[in-house]
């Protein structure tokens, strides 16, 4: 008798819980017979919260915000030319400009420029003239620009060449040329032009081509989900989806669960 009203007991205290709509969520039954439905429903519980959870991560995707996306990268594309690569290119006029201009200077202080540029120009020598870093210089903006502003290049092939032909001519130059004797131009021009001409790959290798190739693969990330959006109907908005209430307890499967847990408990 006692195990009975214990047993009877269990039940009652079951059945207490699943109207309150604690079923699944407290541990409070004596008997070790009722663990495996209250496994049963515990899981039941967590498979049909799973569901919704996924179906309100699918539908929080806003298509505006993907449109917009969208639209701005197209947008870059339309422009025909980055930020960061129209920013390379400027600093490539700016090494072309700065040579000159130091190449101007040094015309005006050995003796004016009509005179010194006859002597370094029409006179051109090796071992004592300026004019060759400048042509350097010259070749530099025009094989930079040719590739990466008209062409649009997104390989390092162009500027390897240029950085390779500059750093071998200017140190063949200082090894075999008589510019320390010159003053400080001597030193000037050659190491600023070896510093332009590395900071411009550097500026290339480490900036343009990775930013450009993030961007273009943020851009194929995007395409992409909107494409995957497009196959969900009725739209994506948040206000049109919503997550349907849970059952409440005490409906007629459960009711048949109940019935069916009792008649053994009964038996006894």
């Amino acid at each position: 008798m006692e195990s009975l009203n214990s047993s009877l007991d269990s039940v009652i205290v079951w059945i207490s819980l699943a109207r309150d709509g604690e079923v699944g969520e407290r541990l409070l039954y004596p008997s070790s017979r009722m663990n495996p439905l209250q496994e049963d429903m515990e899981s039941a519980l967590t498979g049909s919260q799973s569901p919704h959870a996924s179906l309100r991560d699918v539908h929080s995707i806003n298509p505006t915000h993907l449109m917009a996306r969208i639209e701005s990268y197209e947008g870059r594309e339309k422009k025909g030319i980055s930020d960061v690569r129209r920013t390379f290119c400027l600093f490539v006029t700016f090494d072309l400009l700065f040579v000159t201009l130091l190449w101007i200077i040094e015309l005006n202080v050995n003796g004016g420029i009509e005179n010194t540029l006859e002597k370094e120009v029409v006179q051109y020598d090796y071992y004592s003239s300026y004019f060759d870093i400048f042509l350097l210089a010259v070749f530099r903006f025009k094989v930079l620009i040719l590739a990466y502003a008209v062409c649009r290049l997104r390989h390092w092939w162009a500027i390897a060449l240029t950085t390779a032909v500059t750093s071998a001519f200017l140190l063949a130059k200082v090894i075999l040329s008589k510019l320390f004797s010159q003053g400080a131009f001597g030193y000037v021009l050659p190491i600023i032009s070896f510093l332009l001409a590395w900071i411009e790959t550097w500026f290339l290798d480490f900036k343009v081509l990775p930013q450009e190739a993030e961007e273009e693969n943020r851009l194929l990330i995007v395409q992409d989900a909107s494409e995957r959006a497009a196959l969900i109907p009725g739209g994506l908005s948040d206000g049109q989806f919503y997550s349907p209430p849970e059952s409440e307890a005490g409906s007629e499967e459960e009711a048949e669960e109940k019935q069916d847990s009792e008649k053994p408990l009964l038996e006894l």
